[in-house]
Formats: structure tokens, C-alpha cells, sequence
């Protein structure tokens, strides 16, 4: 494995690779351990952020020209602790990427490369895919999440109690998993599939009366309309939108 050159120019530093096989760009932050920023915006690619114990953002690169991954300059450039990937467009290629597990903002999205992946990570995501799914585990935070097609997993740790959030999809389910200290205000809508979740969601006076019936432990939500309730009191607004699919909130366990 070969590491690549990293060139500092003041505050700006870039990386560039040029993408074989396997490669790694080691990206140094200006302030290690302050919150950072990492933009990923391109159009053939297969995401995959991790946390770890570490102070760099190291960014690997996966190329496989039989998957139709084919050879790319890809480029990371940071300055101020803000980290921005990216390669030719047309180029398919395959990110793993590991971050500090200090709080950042994660900013990632890709048109028709893959799956969106990361976990173990703390800070305000923003995730959008437009052919292929999103999958979050054991995030602390905020997450707003979107895809065209794709199914949409998120698993939190723990919750940003003052971040609203948004999860939608058009064709895939949604599967959500909340501490069971959650308080939100909650805002449903799945129109061709059902709801389901075994938080307590009570019902908002200003908005139509949700349908609710219990087996089993969990909840069946149905309603014509969207479906509005609040949790643990309630909280900031959270959006989850389905067209084609069904929709489980659960409890983390």
C-alpha cells in the first residue's frame, strides 16, 4: 500500500492520488481536535465514513475496473478543518474514509455509485443518495437523509436534543432506531406501505387523530393523511417520508 503526498501551502493542503487499487490519502487537520467539516459530492460513488482513534482524515480509495471502478485522480484538499473529496466526474470509485470521532459535519452524496455508509460517528450528517440506499449505525447527533431509491437504515446512540431531522425515501423502507429517551415531534407518511413503531406516540390536538393499535409489543400507525404525534413530551420536528415502503421506528435495545 502506498501512502500518498500530502503538499501544504499555507493553510491549504491537497492531496492528489492517482487510483490503481487500493490507496490512502492521509489529510491533516489544522486543528486537530476541533470540530471539522467533510464534503464528498460525487456522482459515481460508493461512500463509506468510520470513526476512529485517530486526529487525520485518512481517505481510502477502492478501484476495480470489473465493477466498472475505473482509474481516478481523486483529490482531497483541507483548509481550516474543512476536508473536500473529489474526483472526475464519470469516474466510478469506492471511498473508505476514517475520521477523529470529535464531533464534525458530514456532508456526503452520490448519484448512482452505491450505498451511502458510516458509523460511529458524532455530529450533524447530511446524507443524500439518488440511486441507492443509506445506512447510519451508532451515530451520535443529527441525521437528515434522503434517496430516490434505496432503502434508509439509521441507528443512533444518542440524539442532538435541539436538531431537527428529515428521513425520506421513494422506493425502499425506512427502519430508524432512537434512544428511548427520545423527545421529538414526530411527522409520518408512508403512501403505499404501513408504519410501525413501539414508541408511545401521542397524539397532536392540532392534527388529525391517528389510528393505533398494539400487537405483539409494537404499534401499527395508519392514518389517510400524514401522521403527527409527539414523543417524550416532544421536541424538534423530525419528517419521515415514504412513497414506497413501510416505515419501523423503534427503541434502541
Amino acid at each position: 500500500m502506498k501512502i500518498g503526498c500530502l503538499t501544504l501551502i499555507a493553510l491549504l493542503s491537497c492531496t492528489r492520488l492517482m487510483a490503481q487499487g487500493d490507496r490512502q490519502l492521509v489529510v491533516h487537520l489544522t486543528q486537530p481536535g476541533k470540530v471539522f467539516t467533510l464534503n464528498v459530492n460525487i456522482g459515481r460513488a460508493a461512500i463509506n465514513v468510520t470513526g476512529y482513534d485517530g486526529k487525520d482524515v485518512i481517505v481510502g480509495v477502492e478501484t476495480d475496473e470489473t465493477k466498472g471502478r475505473e482509474r481516478a485522480d481523486v483529490t482531497a484538499q483541507e483548509k481550516n478543518n474543512e476536508v473536500t473529496v473529489e474526483a472526475p466526474d464519470g469516474k466510478a470509485v469506492k471511498l473508505n474514509i476514517k475520521v477523529p470521532q470529535t464531533s464534525g459535519i458530514f456532508k456526503l452524496s452520490s448519484v448512482n455509485g452505491g450505498t451511502i455508509m458510516v458509523s460511529d460517528i458524532t455530529g450533524n450528517l447530511e446524507l443524500q443518495n439518488r440511486s441507492g440506499g443509506i445506512v447510519a449505525e451508532h451515530i451520535s447527533g443529527s441525521v437528515v437523509a434522503s434517496t430516490l431509491s434505496g432503502r434508509i437504515t439509521v441507528s443512533f446512540k444518542s440524539v442532538d436534543a435541539g436538531a431537527a431531522m428529515a428521513f425520506s425515501t421513494l422506493s425502499g423502507g425506512i427502519n430508524i432506531s432512537f434512544p428511548a429517551s427520545l423527545r421529538a415531534n414526530l411527522k409520518i407518511r408512508s403512501d403505499h406501505g404501513k408504519v410501525f413503531s413501539d414508541f408511545e406516540l401521542a397524539s397532536d390536538p392540532a392534527h388529525p387523530q391517528t389510528l393505533k393499535t398494539e400487537r405483539d409489543g409494537f404499534y401499527h400507525l395508519s392514518i389517510d393523511d400524514w401522521i403527527y404525534g409527539r414523543v417524550g413530551g416532544g421536541g424538534p420536528e423530525m419528517l419521515i417520508k415514504n412513497t414506497n415502503g413501510n416505515i419501523y421506528i423503534w427503541k434502541v435495545k
